[in-house]
């Protein structure tokens, strides 16, 4: 048994829905996770400035004594994880390989659809996993830039009006395509499921980044031995690299607890 903690980080909110799976998937192990709302979103920026950014994150959360990081991140998956794990000598698993594995699985008429941050799409990584996985499959991708400075925001409900127009206008040529799964490509983007959902209709698998990501970690640690004591709750930790009041009010309403003066800032650039 390993006791010590799995760092989690993230451009912002969207790894909660990494976090939210872990509490479900490994409730005994403890949790440090950072999200970097000063500098969200990654997915516009130049793959440098992700790889600064990702290097940073990880030297941040290397200050703990972590047995593995969890990239709850499709930016910086698509673009930075290869050279994340040739820097360091510690577990870390991302979010392409578990997510693209579940769409396999899930597609019936081998038409896949792909939402993603426009850093993520440029990279063709989802793209090339899938085809690696199975070569008959078709991919249709689509870069939602909006959904994560709207879901920072807290604008993830139905009804409410900007949301939904701005996922029709990116959802309906998949629709159109005849998709079966999609793939939410960014882990910001289950925030956004109902109204996803609502869009792609009851015909359409949706396939979350963070959920797929959270299983393949509890593999890994499996694997590798390092599984905490199944008999114990696990604790979080959150540590944001800008003001923990805006985190922390929509970080409550995602993960359905009170998270009030539990995040704490950090100053990131020292890092």
């Amino acid at each position: 048994m390993d006791q010590r903690p799995i760092g989690v980080f993230d451009s912002g909110l969207g790894g909660l829905t990494a976090v939210h799976s872990l509490w479900r998937i490994l409730p005994e192990e403890d949790l440090i996770y950072f999200g970097d709302t000063a500098r969200v979103p990654y997915g516009s920026r130049s793959r440098e400035a992700i790889l600064k950014y990702a290097r940073q994150d990880v030297r941040f959360l290397r200050s703990f004594d972590l047995k593995a990081i969890l990239i709850a991140c499709g930016t910086v998956t698509t673009t930075s994880l290869a050279a994340l794990q040739a820097e360091n000598d510690l577990p870390m698993v991302g979010v392409v390989e578990p997510t693209c594995r579940r769409a396999v699985l899930m597609t019936q008429n081998k038409r896949v659809g792909l939402i993603a941050t426009a850093a993520s799409v440029r990279s063709g990584a989802y793209e090339a996993a899938l085809r690696r996985l199975d070569p008959e499959v078709t991919v249709f991708s689509r870069a939602c830039p909006l959904f994560v400075p709207l879901a920072e925001a807290g604008r993830i409900r139905r009804g409410d009006v900007v949301i939904e127009t701005v996922a029709r206008e990116y959802l309906t040529p998949l629709k159109n395509a005849g998709v079966d799964t999609l793939i939410l490509g960014c882990t910001h983007y289950p925030l956004l499921t109902d109204v996803i959902g609502d869009v792609m209709g009851p015909g359409v698998e949706l396939v979350s980044a963070g959920e797929e990501s959270a299983f393949e970690l509890k593999r890994m640690l499996k694997a590798r031995e390092l599984r905490a004591d199944e008999r114990r709750r696990g604790e979080t930790e959150f540590y944001v690299s800008d003001r923990v009041e805006d985190f922390e009010r929509t970080a409550s309403l995602f993960l359905q607890e009170d998270l009030r003066h539990t995040a704490r800032r950090i100053d990131i650039e020292r890092y």
